[in-house]
């Protein structure tokens, strides 16, 4: 089976494109949707505390402070779900929060790197198109000092350790699956044997663009060089040992040819030896992918997918990198009017998160219908929303806003000198104990929430996690613990740690709770066990 079959469906846009339509892309989004429900019975709309926290949890990468969640919860507009979207999609938290994002998701815990950071943080607040952001780092132009940290997707996957030679393969590999969707892996030294549509050819065209593609060192910022290109790439099945050649391509487009430029002609800019500068050849294979990265099947597709498996908990083509004929879309009419509707906006990231948080199927309740059992609602029809794991990231913001400890946000998140009590290799320390405990490990997608007994441990005794609960200037069991009323004091803890009041019976075991606890050590004891309890809840840890 060659490429047509998969660009029918994958494309989208080169399929059938969809008229755009001034109707809110949200309504058609769930016409869509609920056609596949065929008298499924489906999860009511979430109510404003679960809309409330998913939807900071989302745009900002942290619960929302009580304050917030009372105010929300207290306003009777009928707007108040679409103003808070806006407000987020503006909000200064945002572009962090799609940085941080991004960064685990196309870069798999490889590595950090602060430029990188910036460029993604900038990129985000300037809401740069998806195009103009998979050209920059596709071509990794190192003269471009507006876009150094582009390079670091290249660079990071260029690096070598010890004898090892560079793993041109894996970084072949990582821009067919996270650009294209697309995992080439198994077709590196054969057509693939149980996927028709991925050929060695598309494998090796690719490969093609990066084999003379270098990392550059003591820069100060992620850097690689661009060697000349003269001849065309040759490799062979490991079956028929047959040669064959190839220029740069991308799949399912036309193979780039290699021009026979004279030596002197080779050269936009020539290397300088001396100044040890790599030179800018005039055949540039990157330049010519980033030139044509839009065009290709499947460029659309793969990232609105991507977008709707982190709102959505799960991709409309699962796995995410497997868009071939044999792997149709789950929605196949859905897919095809995102990738379509994405490009005829400019392919912005903002308007995009807008509409599909703005759909009822987002906004929709993870508690299961009335009745139902979870058989009952295949993740995949949408009946009911899927529970998602938070990062370690959004876990470390949540942990300490919801312990009390605000300036101690703000000042990880801007990487100042945080306040003298606490000390100021803290929070930084902090940040990896959170990572090395809750993330996954290097080139392991984070895609499924996964609980794991080196996670739990450190909720439940890491030293420094645990002095958030009541060390420091506003600590909210410190702050509870001294506040006589029981009723308020388990209001503010559910809505400090759940974002949301108690129900009718947790408030009763909350109290009564409280009201056991005798004199200000027992009581200050009692306010830390139920906090601890409701950080290390389930309800805390997911976005839900």
């Amino acid at each position: 089976m060659g490429w047509l079959p998969a660009i029918l469906w994958v494309g989208g846009v080169l399929a059938a494109p969809l008229a755009f339509s001034e109707d809110r892309l949200a309504s058609r989004i769930d016409a869509l949707i609920e056609d596949h429900w065929a008298g499924n019975q489906a999860s009511p709309p979430a109510d404003d505390a679960e809309f409330f926290r998913r939807i900071h949890l989302d745009l900002s990468g942290i619960i929302p402070t009580v304050e917030e969640t009372r105010a929300f919860l207290g306003d009777s507009s009928s707007d108040k779900r679409d103003r808070v979207v806006s407000q987020l999609l503006d909000g200064p938290r945002y572009p962090q929060r799609m940085a941080e994002w991004f960064h685990v998701h196309f870069m798999e815990r490889l590595g950090d790197d602060a430029a990188w950071e910036v460029w993604l943080r900038e990129s985000f607040a300037q809401n740069k198109p998806w195009d103009r952001m998979a050209r920059e780092i596709l071509r990794a132009d190192l003269r471009d000092e507006a876009n150094h940290g582009a390079a670091y997707f290249y660079a990071k996957r260029l690096e070598n350790y010890g004898q090892n030679a560079i793993d041109y393969s894996g970084l072949t590999r990582d821009v067919g699956r996270l650009f294209l969707g697309m995992d080439l892996q198994c077709a590196e030294c054969h057509n693939h044997k149980l996927i028709d549509d991925y050929l060695q050819a598309d494998f090796q065209g690719l490969m093609a663009a990066f084999q003379n593609l270098v990392p550059v060192k003591d820069r100060g910022y992620p850097a690689v060089e661009e060697r000349l290109m003269t001849t065309k790439l040759r490799y062979a099945s490991v079956f028929t040992q047959k040669e064959k050649f190839t220029g740069p391509r991308l799949p399912g487009l036309e193979e780039i040819e290699v021009p026979d430029l004279p030596k002197d002609q080779q050269y936009l800019v020539a290397p300088d030896k001396k100044t040890k500068t790599p030179g800018v050849p005039r055949f540039s294979p990157l330049q010519e992918f980033a030139t044509r990265i839009a065009g290709a099947p499947g460029f659309d597709a793969n990232l609105v997918n991507r977008v709707w498996f982190w709102l959505m908990g799960r991709g409309l083509v699962e796995p995410l990198d497997q868009f071939h004929s044999g792997n149709p879309p789950s929605h196949p009419e859905l897919l095809s009017l995102l990738a379509s509707e994405f490009a005829a906006h400019g392919r912005d990231f903002r308007w995009l998160v807008g509409e599909l948080t703005r759909t009822r199927t987002y906004q929709r309740s993870s508690r299961l219908p009335e009745g139902a059992r979870e058989q009952d609602c295949p993740p995949e029809l949408y009946l009911t929303a899927l529970e998602r794991r938070l990062s370690a990231e959004q876990l470390l913001w949540s942990t300490l806003r919801a312990t009390g400890h605000q300036e101690r946000e703000v000042a990880l998140e801007n990487q100042k000198a945080p306040p003298a009590e606490v000390g100021a290799k803290e929070l930084p320390g902090l940040r990896e104990r959170f990572r090395k405990a809750l993330a996954n490990d290097p080139r392991q997608p984070e895609l499924e929430f996964a609980p794991s007994l080196k996670g739990a441990l450190f909720m439940m005794n890491d030293p420094e996690l645990l002095r958030l609960l009541d060390k420091g200037d506003g600590a909210v069991v410190t702050r509870l613990a001294a506040l006589p009323d029981d009723v308020r004091v388990a209001e503010e803890l559910c809505l400090s740690f759940w974002s949301r009041l108690p129900e009718k019976a947790e408030l009763e075991n909350l109290t009564a709770c409280l009201k056991a606890s005798s004199g200000a050590g027992e009581r200050q004891r009692m306010v830390r066990d139920l906090a601890w309890g409701m950080m290390t809840s389930p309800e805390f840890v997911v976005n839900h």
